[in-house]
């Protein structure tokens, strides 16, 4: 059995990244707490979508455990992925059902895709755990 050591990142790097980990984690908590709540313009767009208000709590309780896990150094991949997820639902969303401008989406999705590459060792420790 071999140890594999991986590389520090710079001082600043590590800095960066905690500050997209948590703007990030804050976006997602406020969106799915508004979800969640039942903002009324959120309660029409998920009308519009079709798929039932079911759809919008779900998607709010994703999206604060995305947040949650961005948080845990250990798990923050784990969030980022879902994250990702949720946010090409969004993209998709915007583009072919609701309207309106997918960029807030695709700003969060580039964001995560960053996390989820910064963290990507996690990925293969998850990986051999399973």
């Amino acid at each position: 059995m071999s140890t594999i050591v991986a590389p520090t990142r710079p001082y600043w790097s590590s800095v960066a990244l905690w500050v997209v980990r948590g703007l990030l984690a804050l976006a997602f908590v406020a969106a799915g707490g508004a979800k969640l709540y039942g903002v009324p313009m959120l309660v029409e767009e998920f009308q519009h979508i079709g798929l039932g208000q079911w759809f919008r709590y779900v998607t709010g309780g994703l999206e604060i455990m995305g947040a949650i896990l961005l948080l845990l150094p250990q798990k923050a991949v784990l969030g980022a992925l879902l994250l990702i997820c949720i946010m090409v639902g969004a993209v998709i969303t915007h583009l072919f059902v609701i309207g309106g401008s997918p960029v807030p989406a695709i700003v969060l999705l580039v964001l995560n895709a960053i996390v989820a590459y910064a963290k990507r060792d996690q990925i293969a420790l998850l990986a051999e755990t399973l």
